[in-house]
């Protein structure tokens, strides 16, 4: 499947629309690095409330943004602002997630299910207290919403996220002003199933369509393109997002993918300025 042909094939009023929400839509890094920290200090608070970590969080902050791009789901910003506390380099973390995550989490005995209920919780409370600094704590990439409005008018469009429904619900109604319905929200963090089976899934419930995924993250589209049944989708890694130059490189050489501009992507959708 020629990435051309996944771009100028487009624009079927048939097709089905699939979105990544944070990196693609939406850029959290900010809320969720506050949502880590805020969460952290309940879960260790001998630790997040001493002076040197006060002295400390602005620049740890920071760090959170460069380490975003290896976050699968958002419980694991905990593990993250905890090692950085710690001394761990932001360089290890974003270069060796996949050992360092299991490895500290088994190291301070917490259990992923807790660290997913503290996270949501924490996020919760603050929006219950606050939910115009929550909100605002979040952006939109430019012209998302407006891609995200068209695909909704023009073709049968979900979002498939690690974020909890409940959040990237409130995002999009509250400040984005998109109406999306929260039953075409599916939250992979909240089902423990892959974005493949979800995939899976909407290919079933509308056969004979043209298919279309856009995403931020390389591992994933990896494991789509290893899922026989999704062939016919056609496969789209964004340009921005929580993405590293290396691995769209990396993506330019796949068939299956194609690495896209905002532009590029509005092509494909049919949006037109």
């Amino acid at each position: 499947m020629a990435r051309a042909n996944a771009v100028d094939s487009a624009g079927d009023k048939s097709s089905v629309w699939a979105f990544d929400f944070d990196g693609v839509i939406c850029d959290s890094v900010g809320e969720s690095s506050v949502s880590a920290w805020k969460a952290a200090t309940k879960l260790w608070p001998d630790i997040f409330s001493s002076s040197d970590a006060s002295a400390r969080k602005e620049h740890i902050l920071k760090d959170m943004e460069y380490v975003r791009p290896v976050v699968e789901t958002g419980y694991e910003n905990l593990v993250q602002i905890r090692c950085l506390l710690e001394g761990v380099s932001p360089d290890k973390i974003l270069n060796d997630w996949h050992t360092v995550l299991p490895e500290y989490m088994q190291k301070w005995g917490v259990e992923r299910a807790k660290l997913v209920e503290l996270f949501g919780g924490t996020r919760d409370e603050w929006m219950a207290s606050d939910l115009k600094g929550w909100l605002h704590m979040n952006r939109f990439y430019p012209n998302a919403p407006e891609l995200l409005q068209h695909t909704i008018d023009q073709h049968e469009t979900y979002i498939v996220t690690t974020k909890q429904a409940r959040f990237t619900h409130s995002l999009l109604n509250e400040m984005a002003g998109v109406p999306f319905s929260q039953d075409r929200i599916y939250s992979t963090a909240e089902t423990g199933q892959p974005k493949s089976a979800v995939l899976t899934m909407l290919q079933e419930r509308h056969p004979d369509r043209q298919y279309h995924f856009v995403e931020d993250k390389l591992g994933t589209l990896d494991k789509v393109c290893k899922v026989a049944e999704l062939d016919h989708w056609h496969l789209y890694l964004v340009d921005w997002g929580y993405n590293t130059e290396q691995e769209r490189s990396t993506a330019g050489k796949n068939k299956r993918i194609s690495v896209v501009n905002m532009e590029r992507l509005q092509k494909a959708a049919e949006l037109t300025a």
